[in-house]
């Protein structure tokens, strides 16, 4: 098998696995439905993906409540978790899309992490 055929097939891999997950996939910026498309389709790649963002964004927002609680920095973690539920409905639009979607503020660093 030559490269530009390797090549073609990862790419056709890569679509089904998009048309395949993307009826789920928006499921994994929605807090604990994160478990869904990990559990119905372990084996999508695209699942995966925003499933992993998914975890890293709960991470952030868990932390954001725990820093809400010392009183000068409420204020400051309440913007933070109205930027991370911004960054949600951005998520699902583009896992809706089909899109592969790298959240900014170091979300998709930290997503990048995890494996399974």
């Amino acid at each position: 098998m030559t490269d530009k055929e390797k090549e073609v097939a990862v790419e056709v891999t890569d679509e089904s696995a998009v048309d395949e997950g993307k009826s789920l996939a928006w499921l994994s910026y929605l807090g604990i439905l994160l478990l869904i498309p990990l559990l119905v389709k372990p084996d999508n790649s695209f699942c995966k993906y925003h499933v992993k963002q998914g975890i890293a964004m709960v991470i952030y927002w868990i932390g954001l409540g725990v820093v809400s609680v010392i009183p000068i920095l409420g204020f400051i973690a309440w913007i933070g978790c109205v930027v991370i539920f911004v960054f949600a409905i951005i998520g699902i639009i583009q896992s809706l899309s089909g899109k592969y979607w790298e959240a900014p503020l170091g979300i998709y660093q930290l997503s990048q992490k995890f494996t399974f």
